[in-house]
């Protein structure tokens, strides 16, 4: 298949956007370890726990707030890496795993923006999160299963701040590091295919150059 130069640029530009989702993930996972050490995931505890980081602990308001960036933009970055992989038409089999685990980690990052959302314990993310829950009490058959698997069988309470600071710290979380390592390395291969192909190509289209001087000569 012949590679235009758009389409080189574009595939160094998914190398490059694959790192940056790996660092934000890390920055994220590395400034969740550090808030967990004085958050406390109960109803009311948790407010007073983050606003404690902000101004008590020594720079816990900078790992809050990387904490909080690294959260929003992976999930931008992860957007315009699918956006960006459909653009350069990388639709080959051998491009399959980095598809599914870009998809996967992008609906990982979204997962934990979402399982934050009551982890703060402020009025603006109850309200949201009550409004979140009525939408999946909807879901036909599963939705009232789903509903107590995140409250906890009743009202939004420390039980479900615990539940979704579970789901947010130890699942999600973990499948989305797990899922930009694949991803990184998923492209890392294409690209080092990439230069393989162009190394056994170079001296082919040398030799195509030389004949004609050569008869020339």
């Amino acid at each position: 298949m012949h590679n235009t130069q758009s389409d080189v640029v574009l595939r160094r530009i998914t190398t490059i956007l694959s790192v940056v989702i790996i660092t934000l993930t890390l920055v994220g996972a590395t400034t969740g370890i550090l808030l967990s050490f004085y958050y406390e995931p109960a109803a009311g505890r948790a407010y007073q726990s983050l606003k404690i980081i902000d101004t008590e602990v020594p720079y816990g308001w900078l790992f809050h707030k990387a904490h909080q960036i690294a959260g929003n933009a992976v999930v931008v970055i992860a957007l315009i890496q699918i956006v960006v992989m459909f653009i350069s038409r990388q639709f080959r089999k051998s491009w399959l795993t980095a598809w599914i685990s870009a998809i996967l980690f992008t609906l990982s990052a979204i997962g934990l923006g979402w399982t934050a959302m009551i982890l703060s314990w402020d009025q603006e993310g109850f309200w949201r999160f009550s409004i979140e829950l009525g939408t999946i009490e909807a879901i036909p058959f599963v939705g009232s299963v789903l509903r107590d698997i995140l409250t906890g069988g009743g009202a939004i309470s420390t039980v479900t701040v615990q539940h979704l600071y579970t789901i947010h710290s130890y699942l999600i979380s973990v499948a989305a590091l797990v899922l930009a390592v694949v991803h990184l390395l998923s492209v890392l291969w294409q690209e080092k295919q990439m230069k393989k192909m162009y190394a056994q190509g170079a001296p082919e289209t040398g030799e195509r150059q030389q004949q004609p001087l050569n008869a020339e000569g």
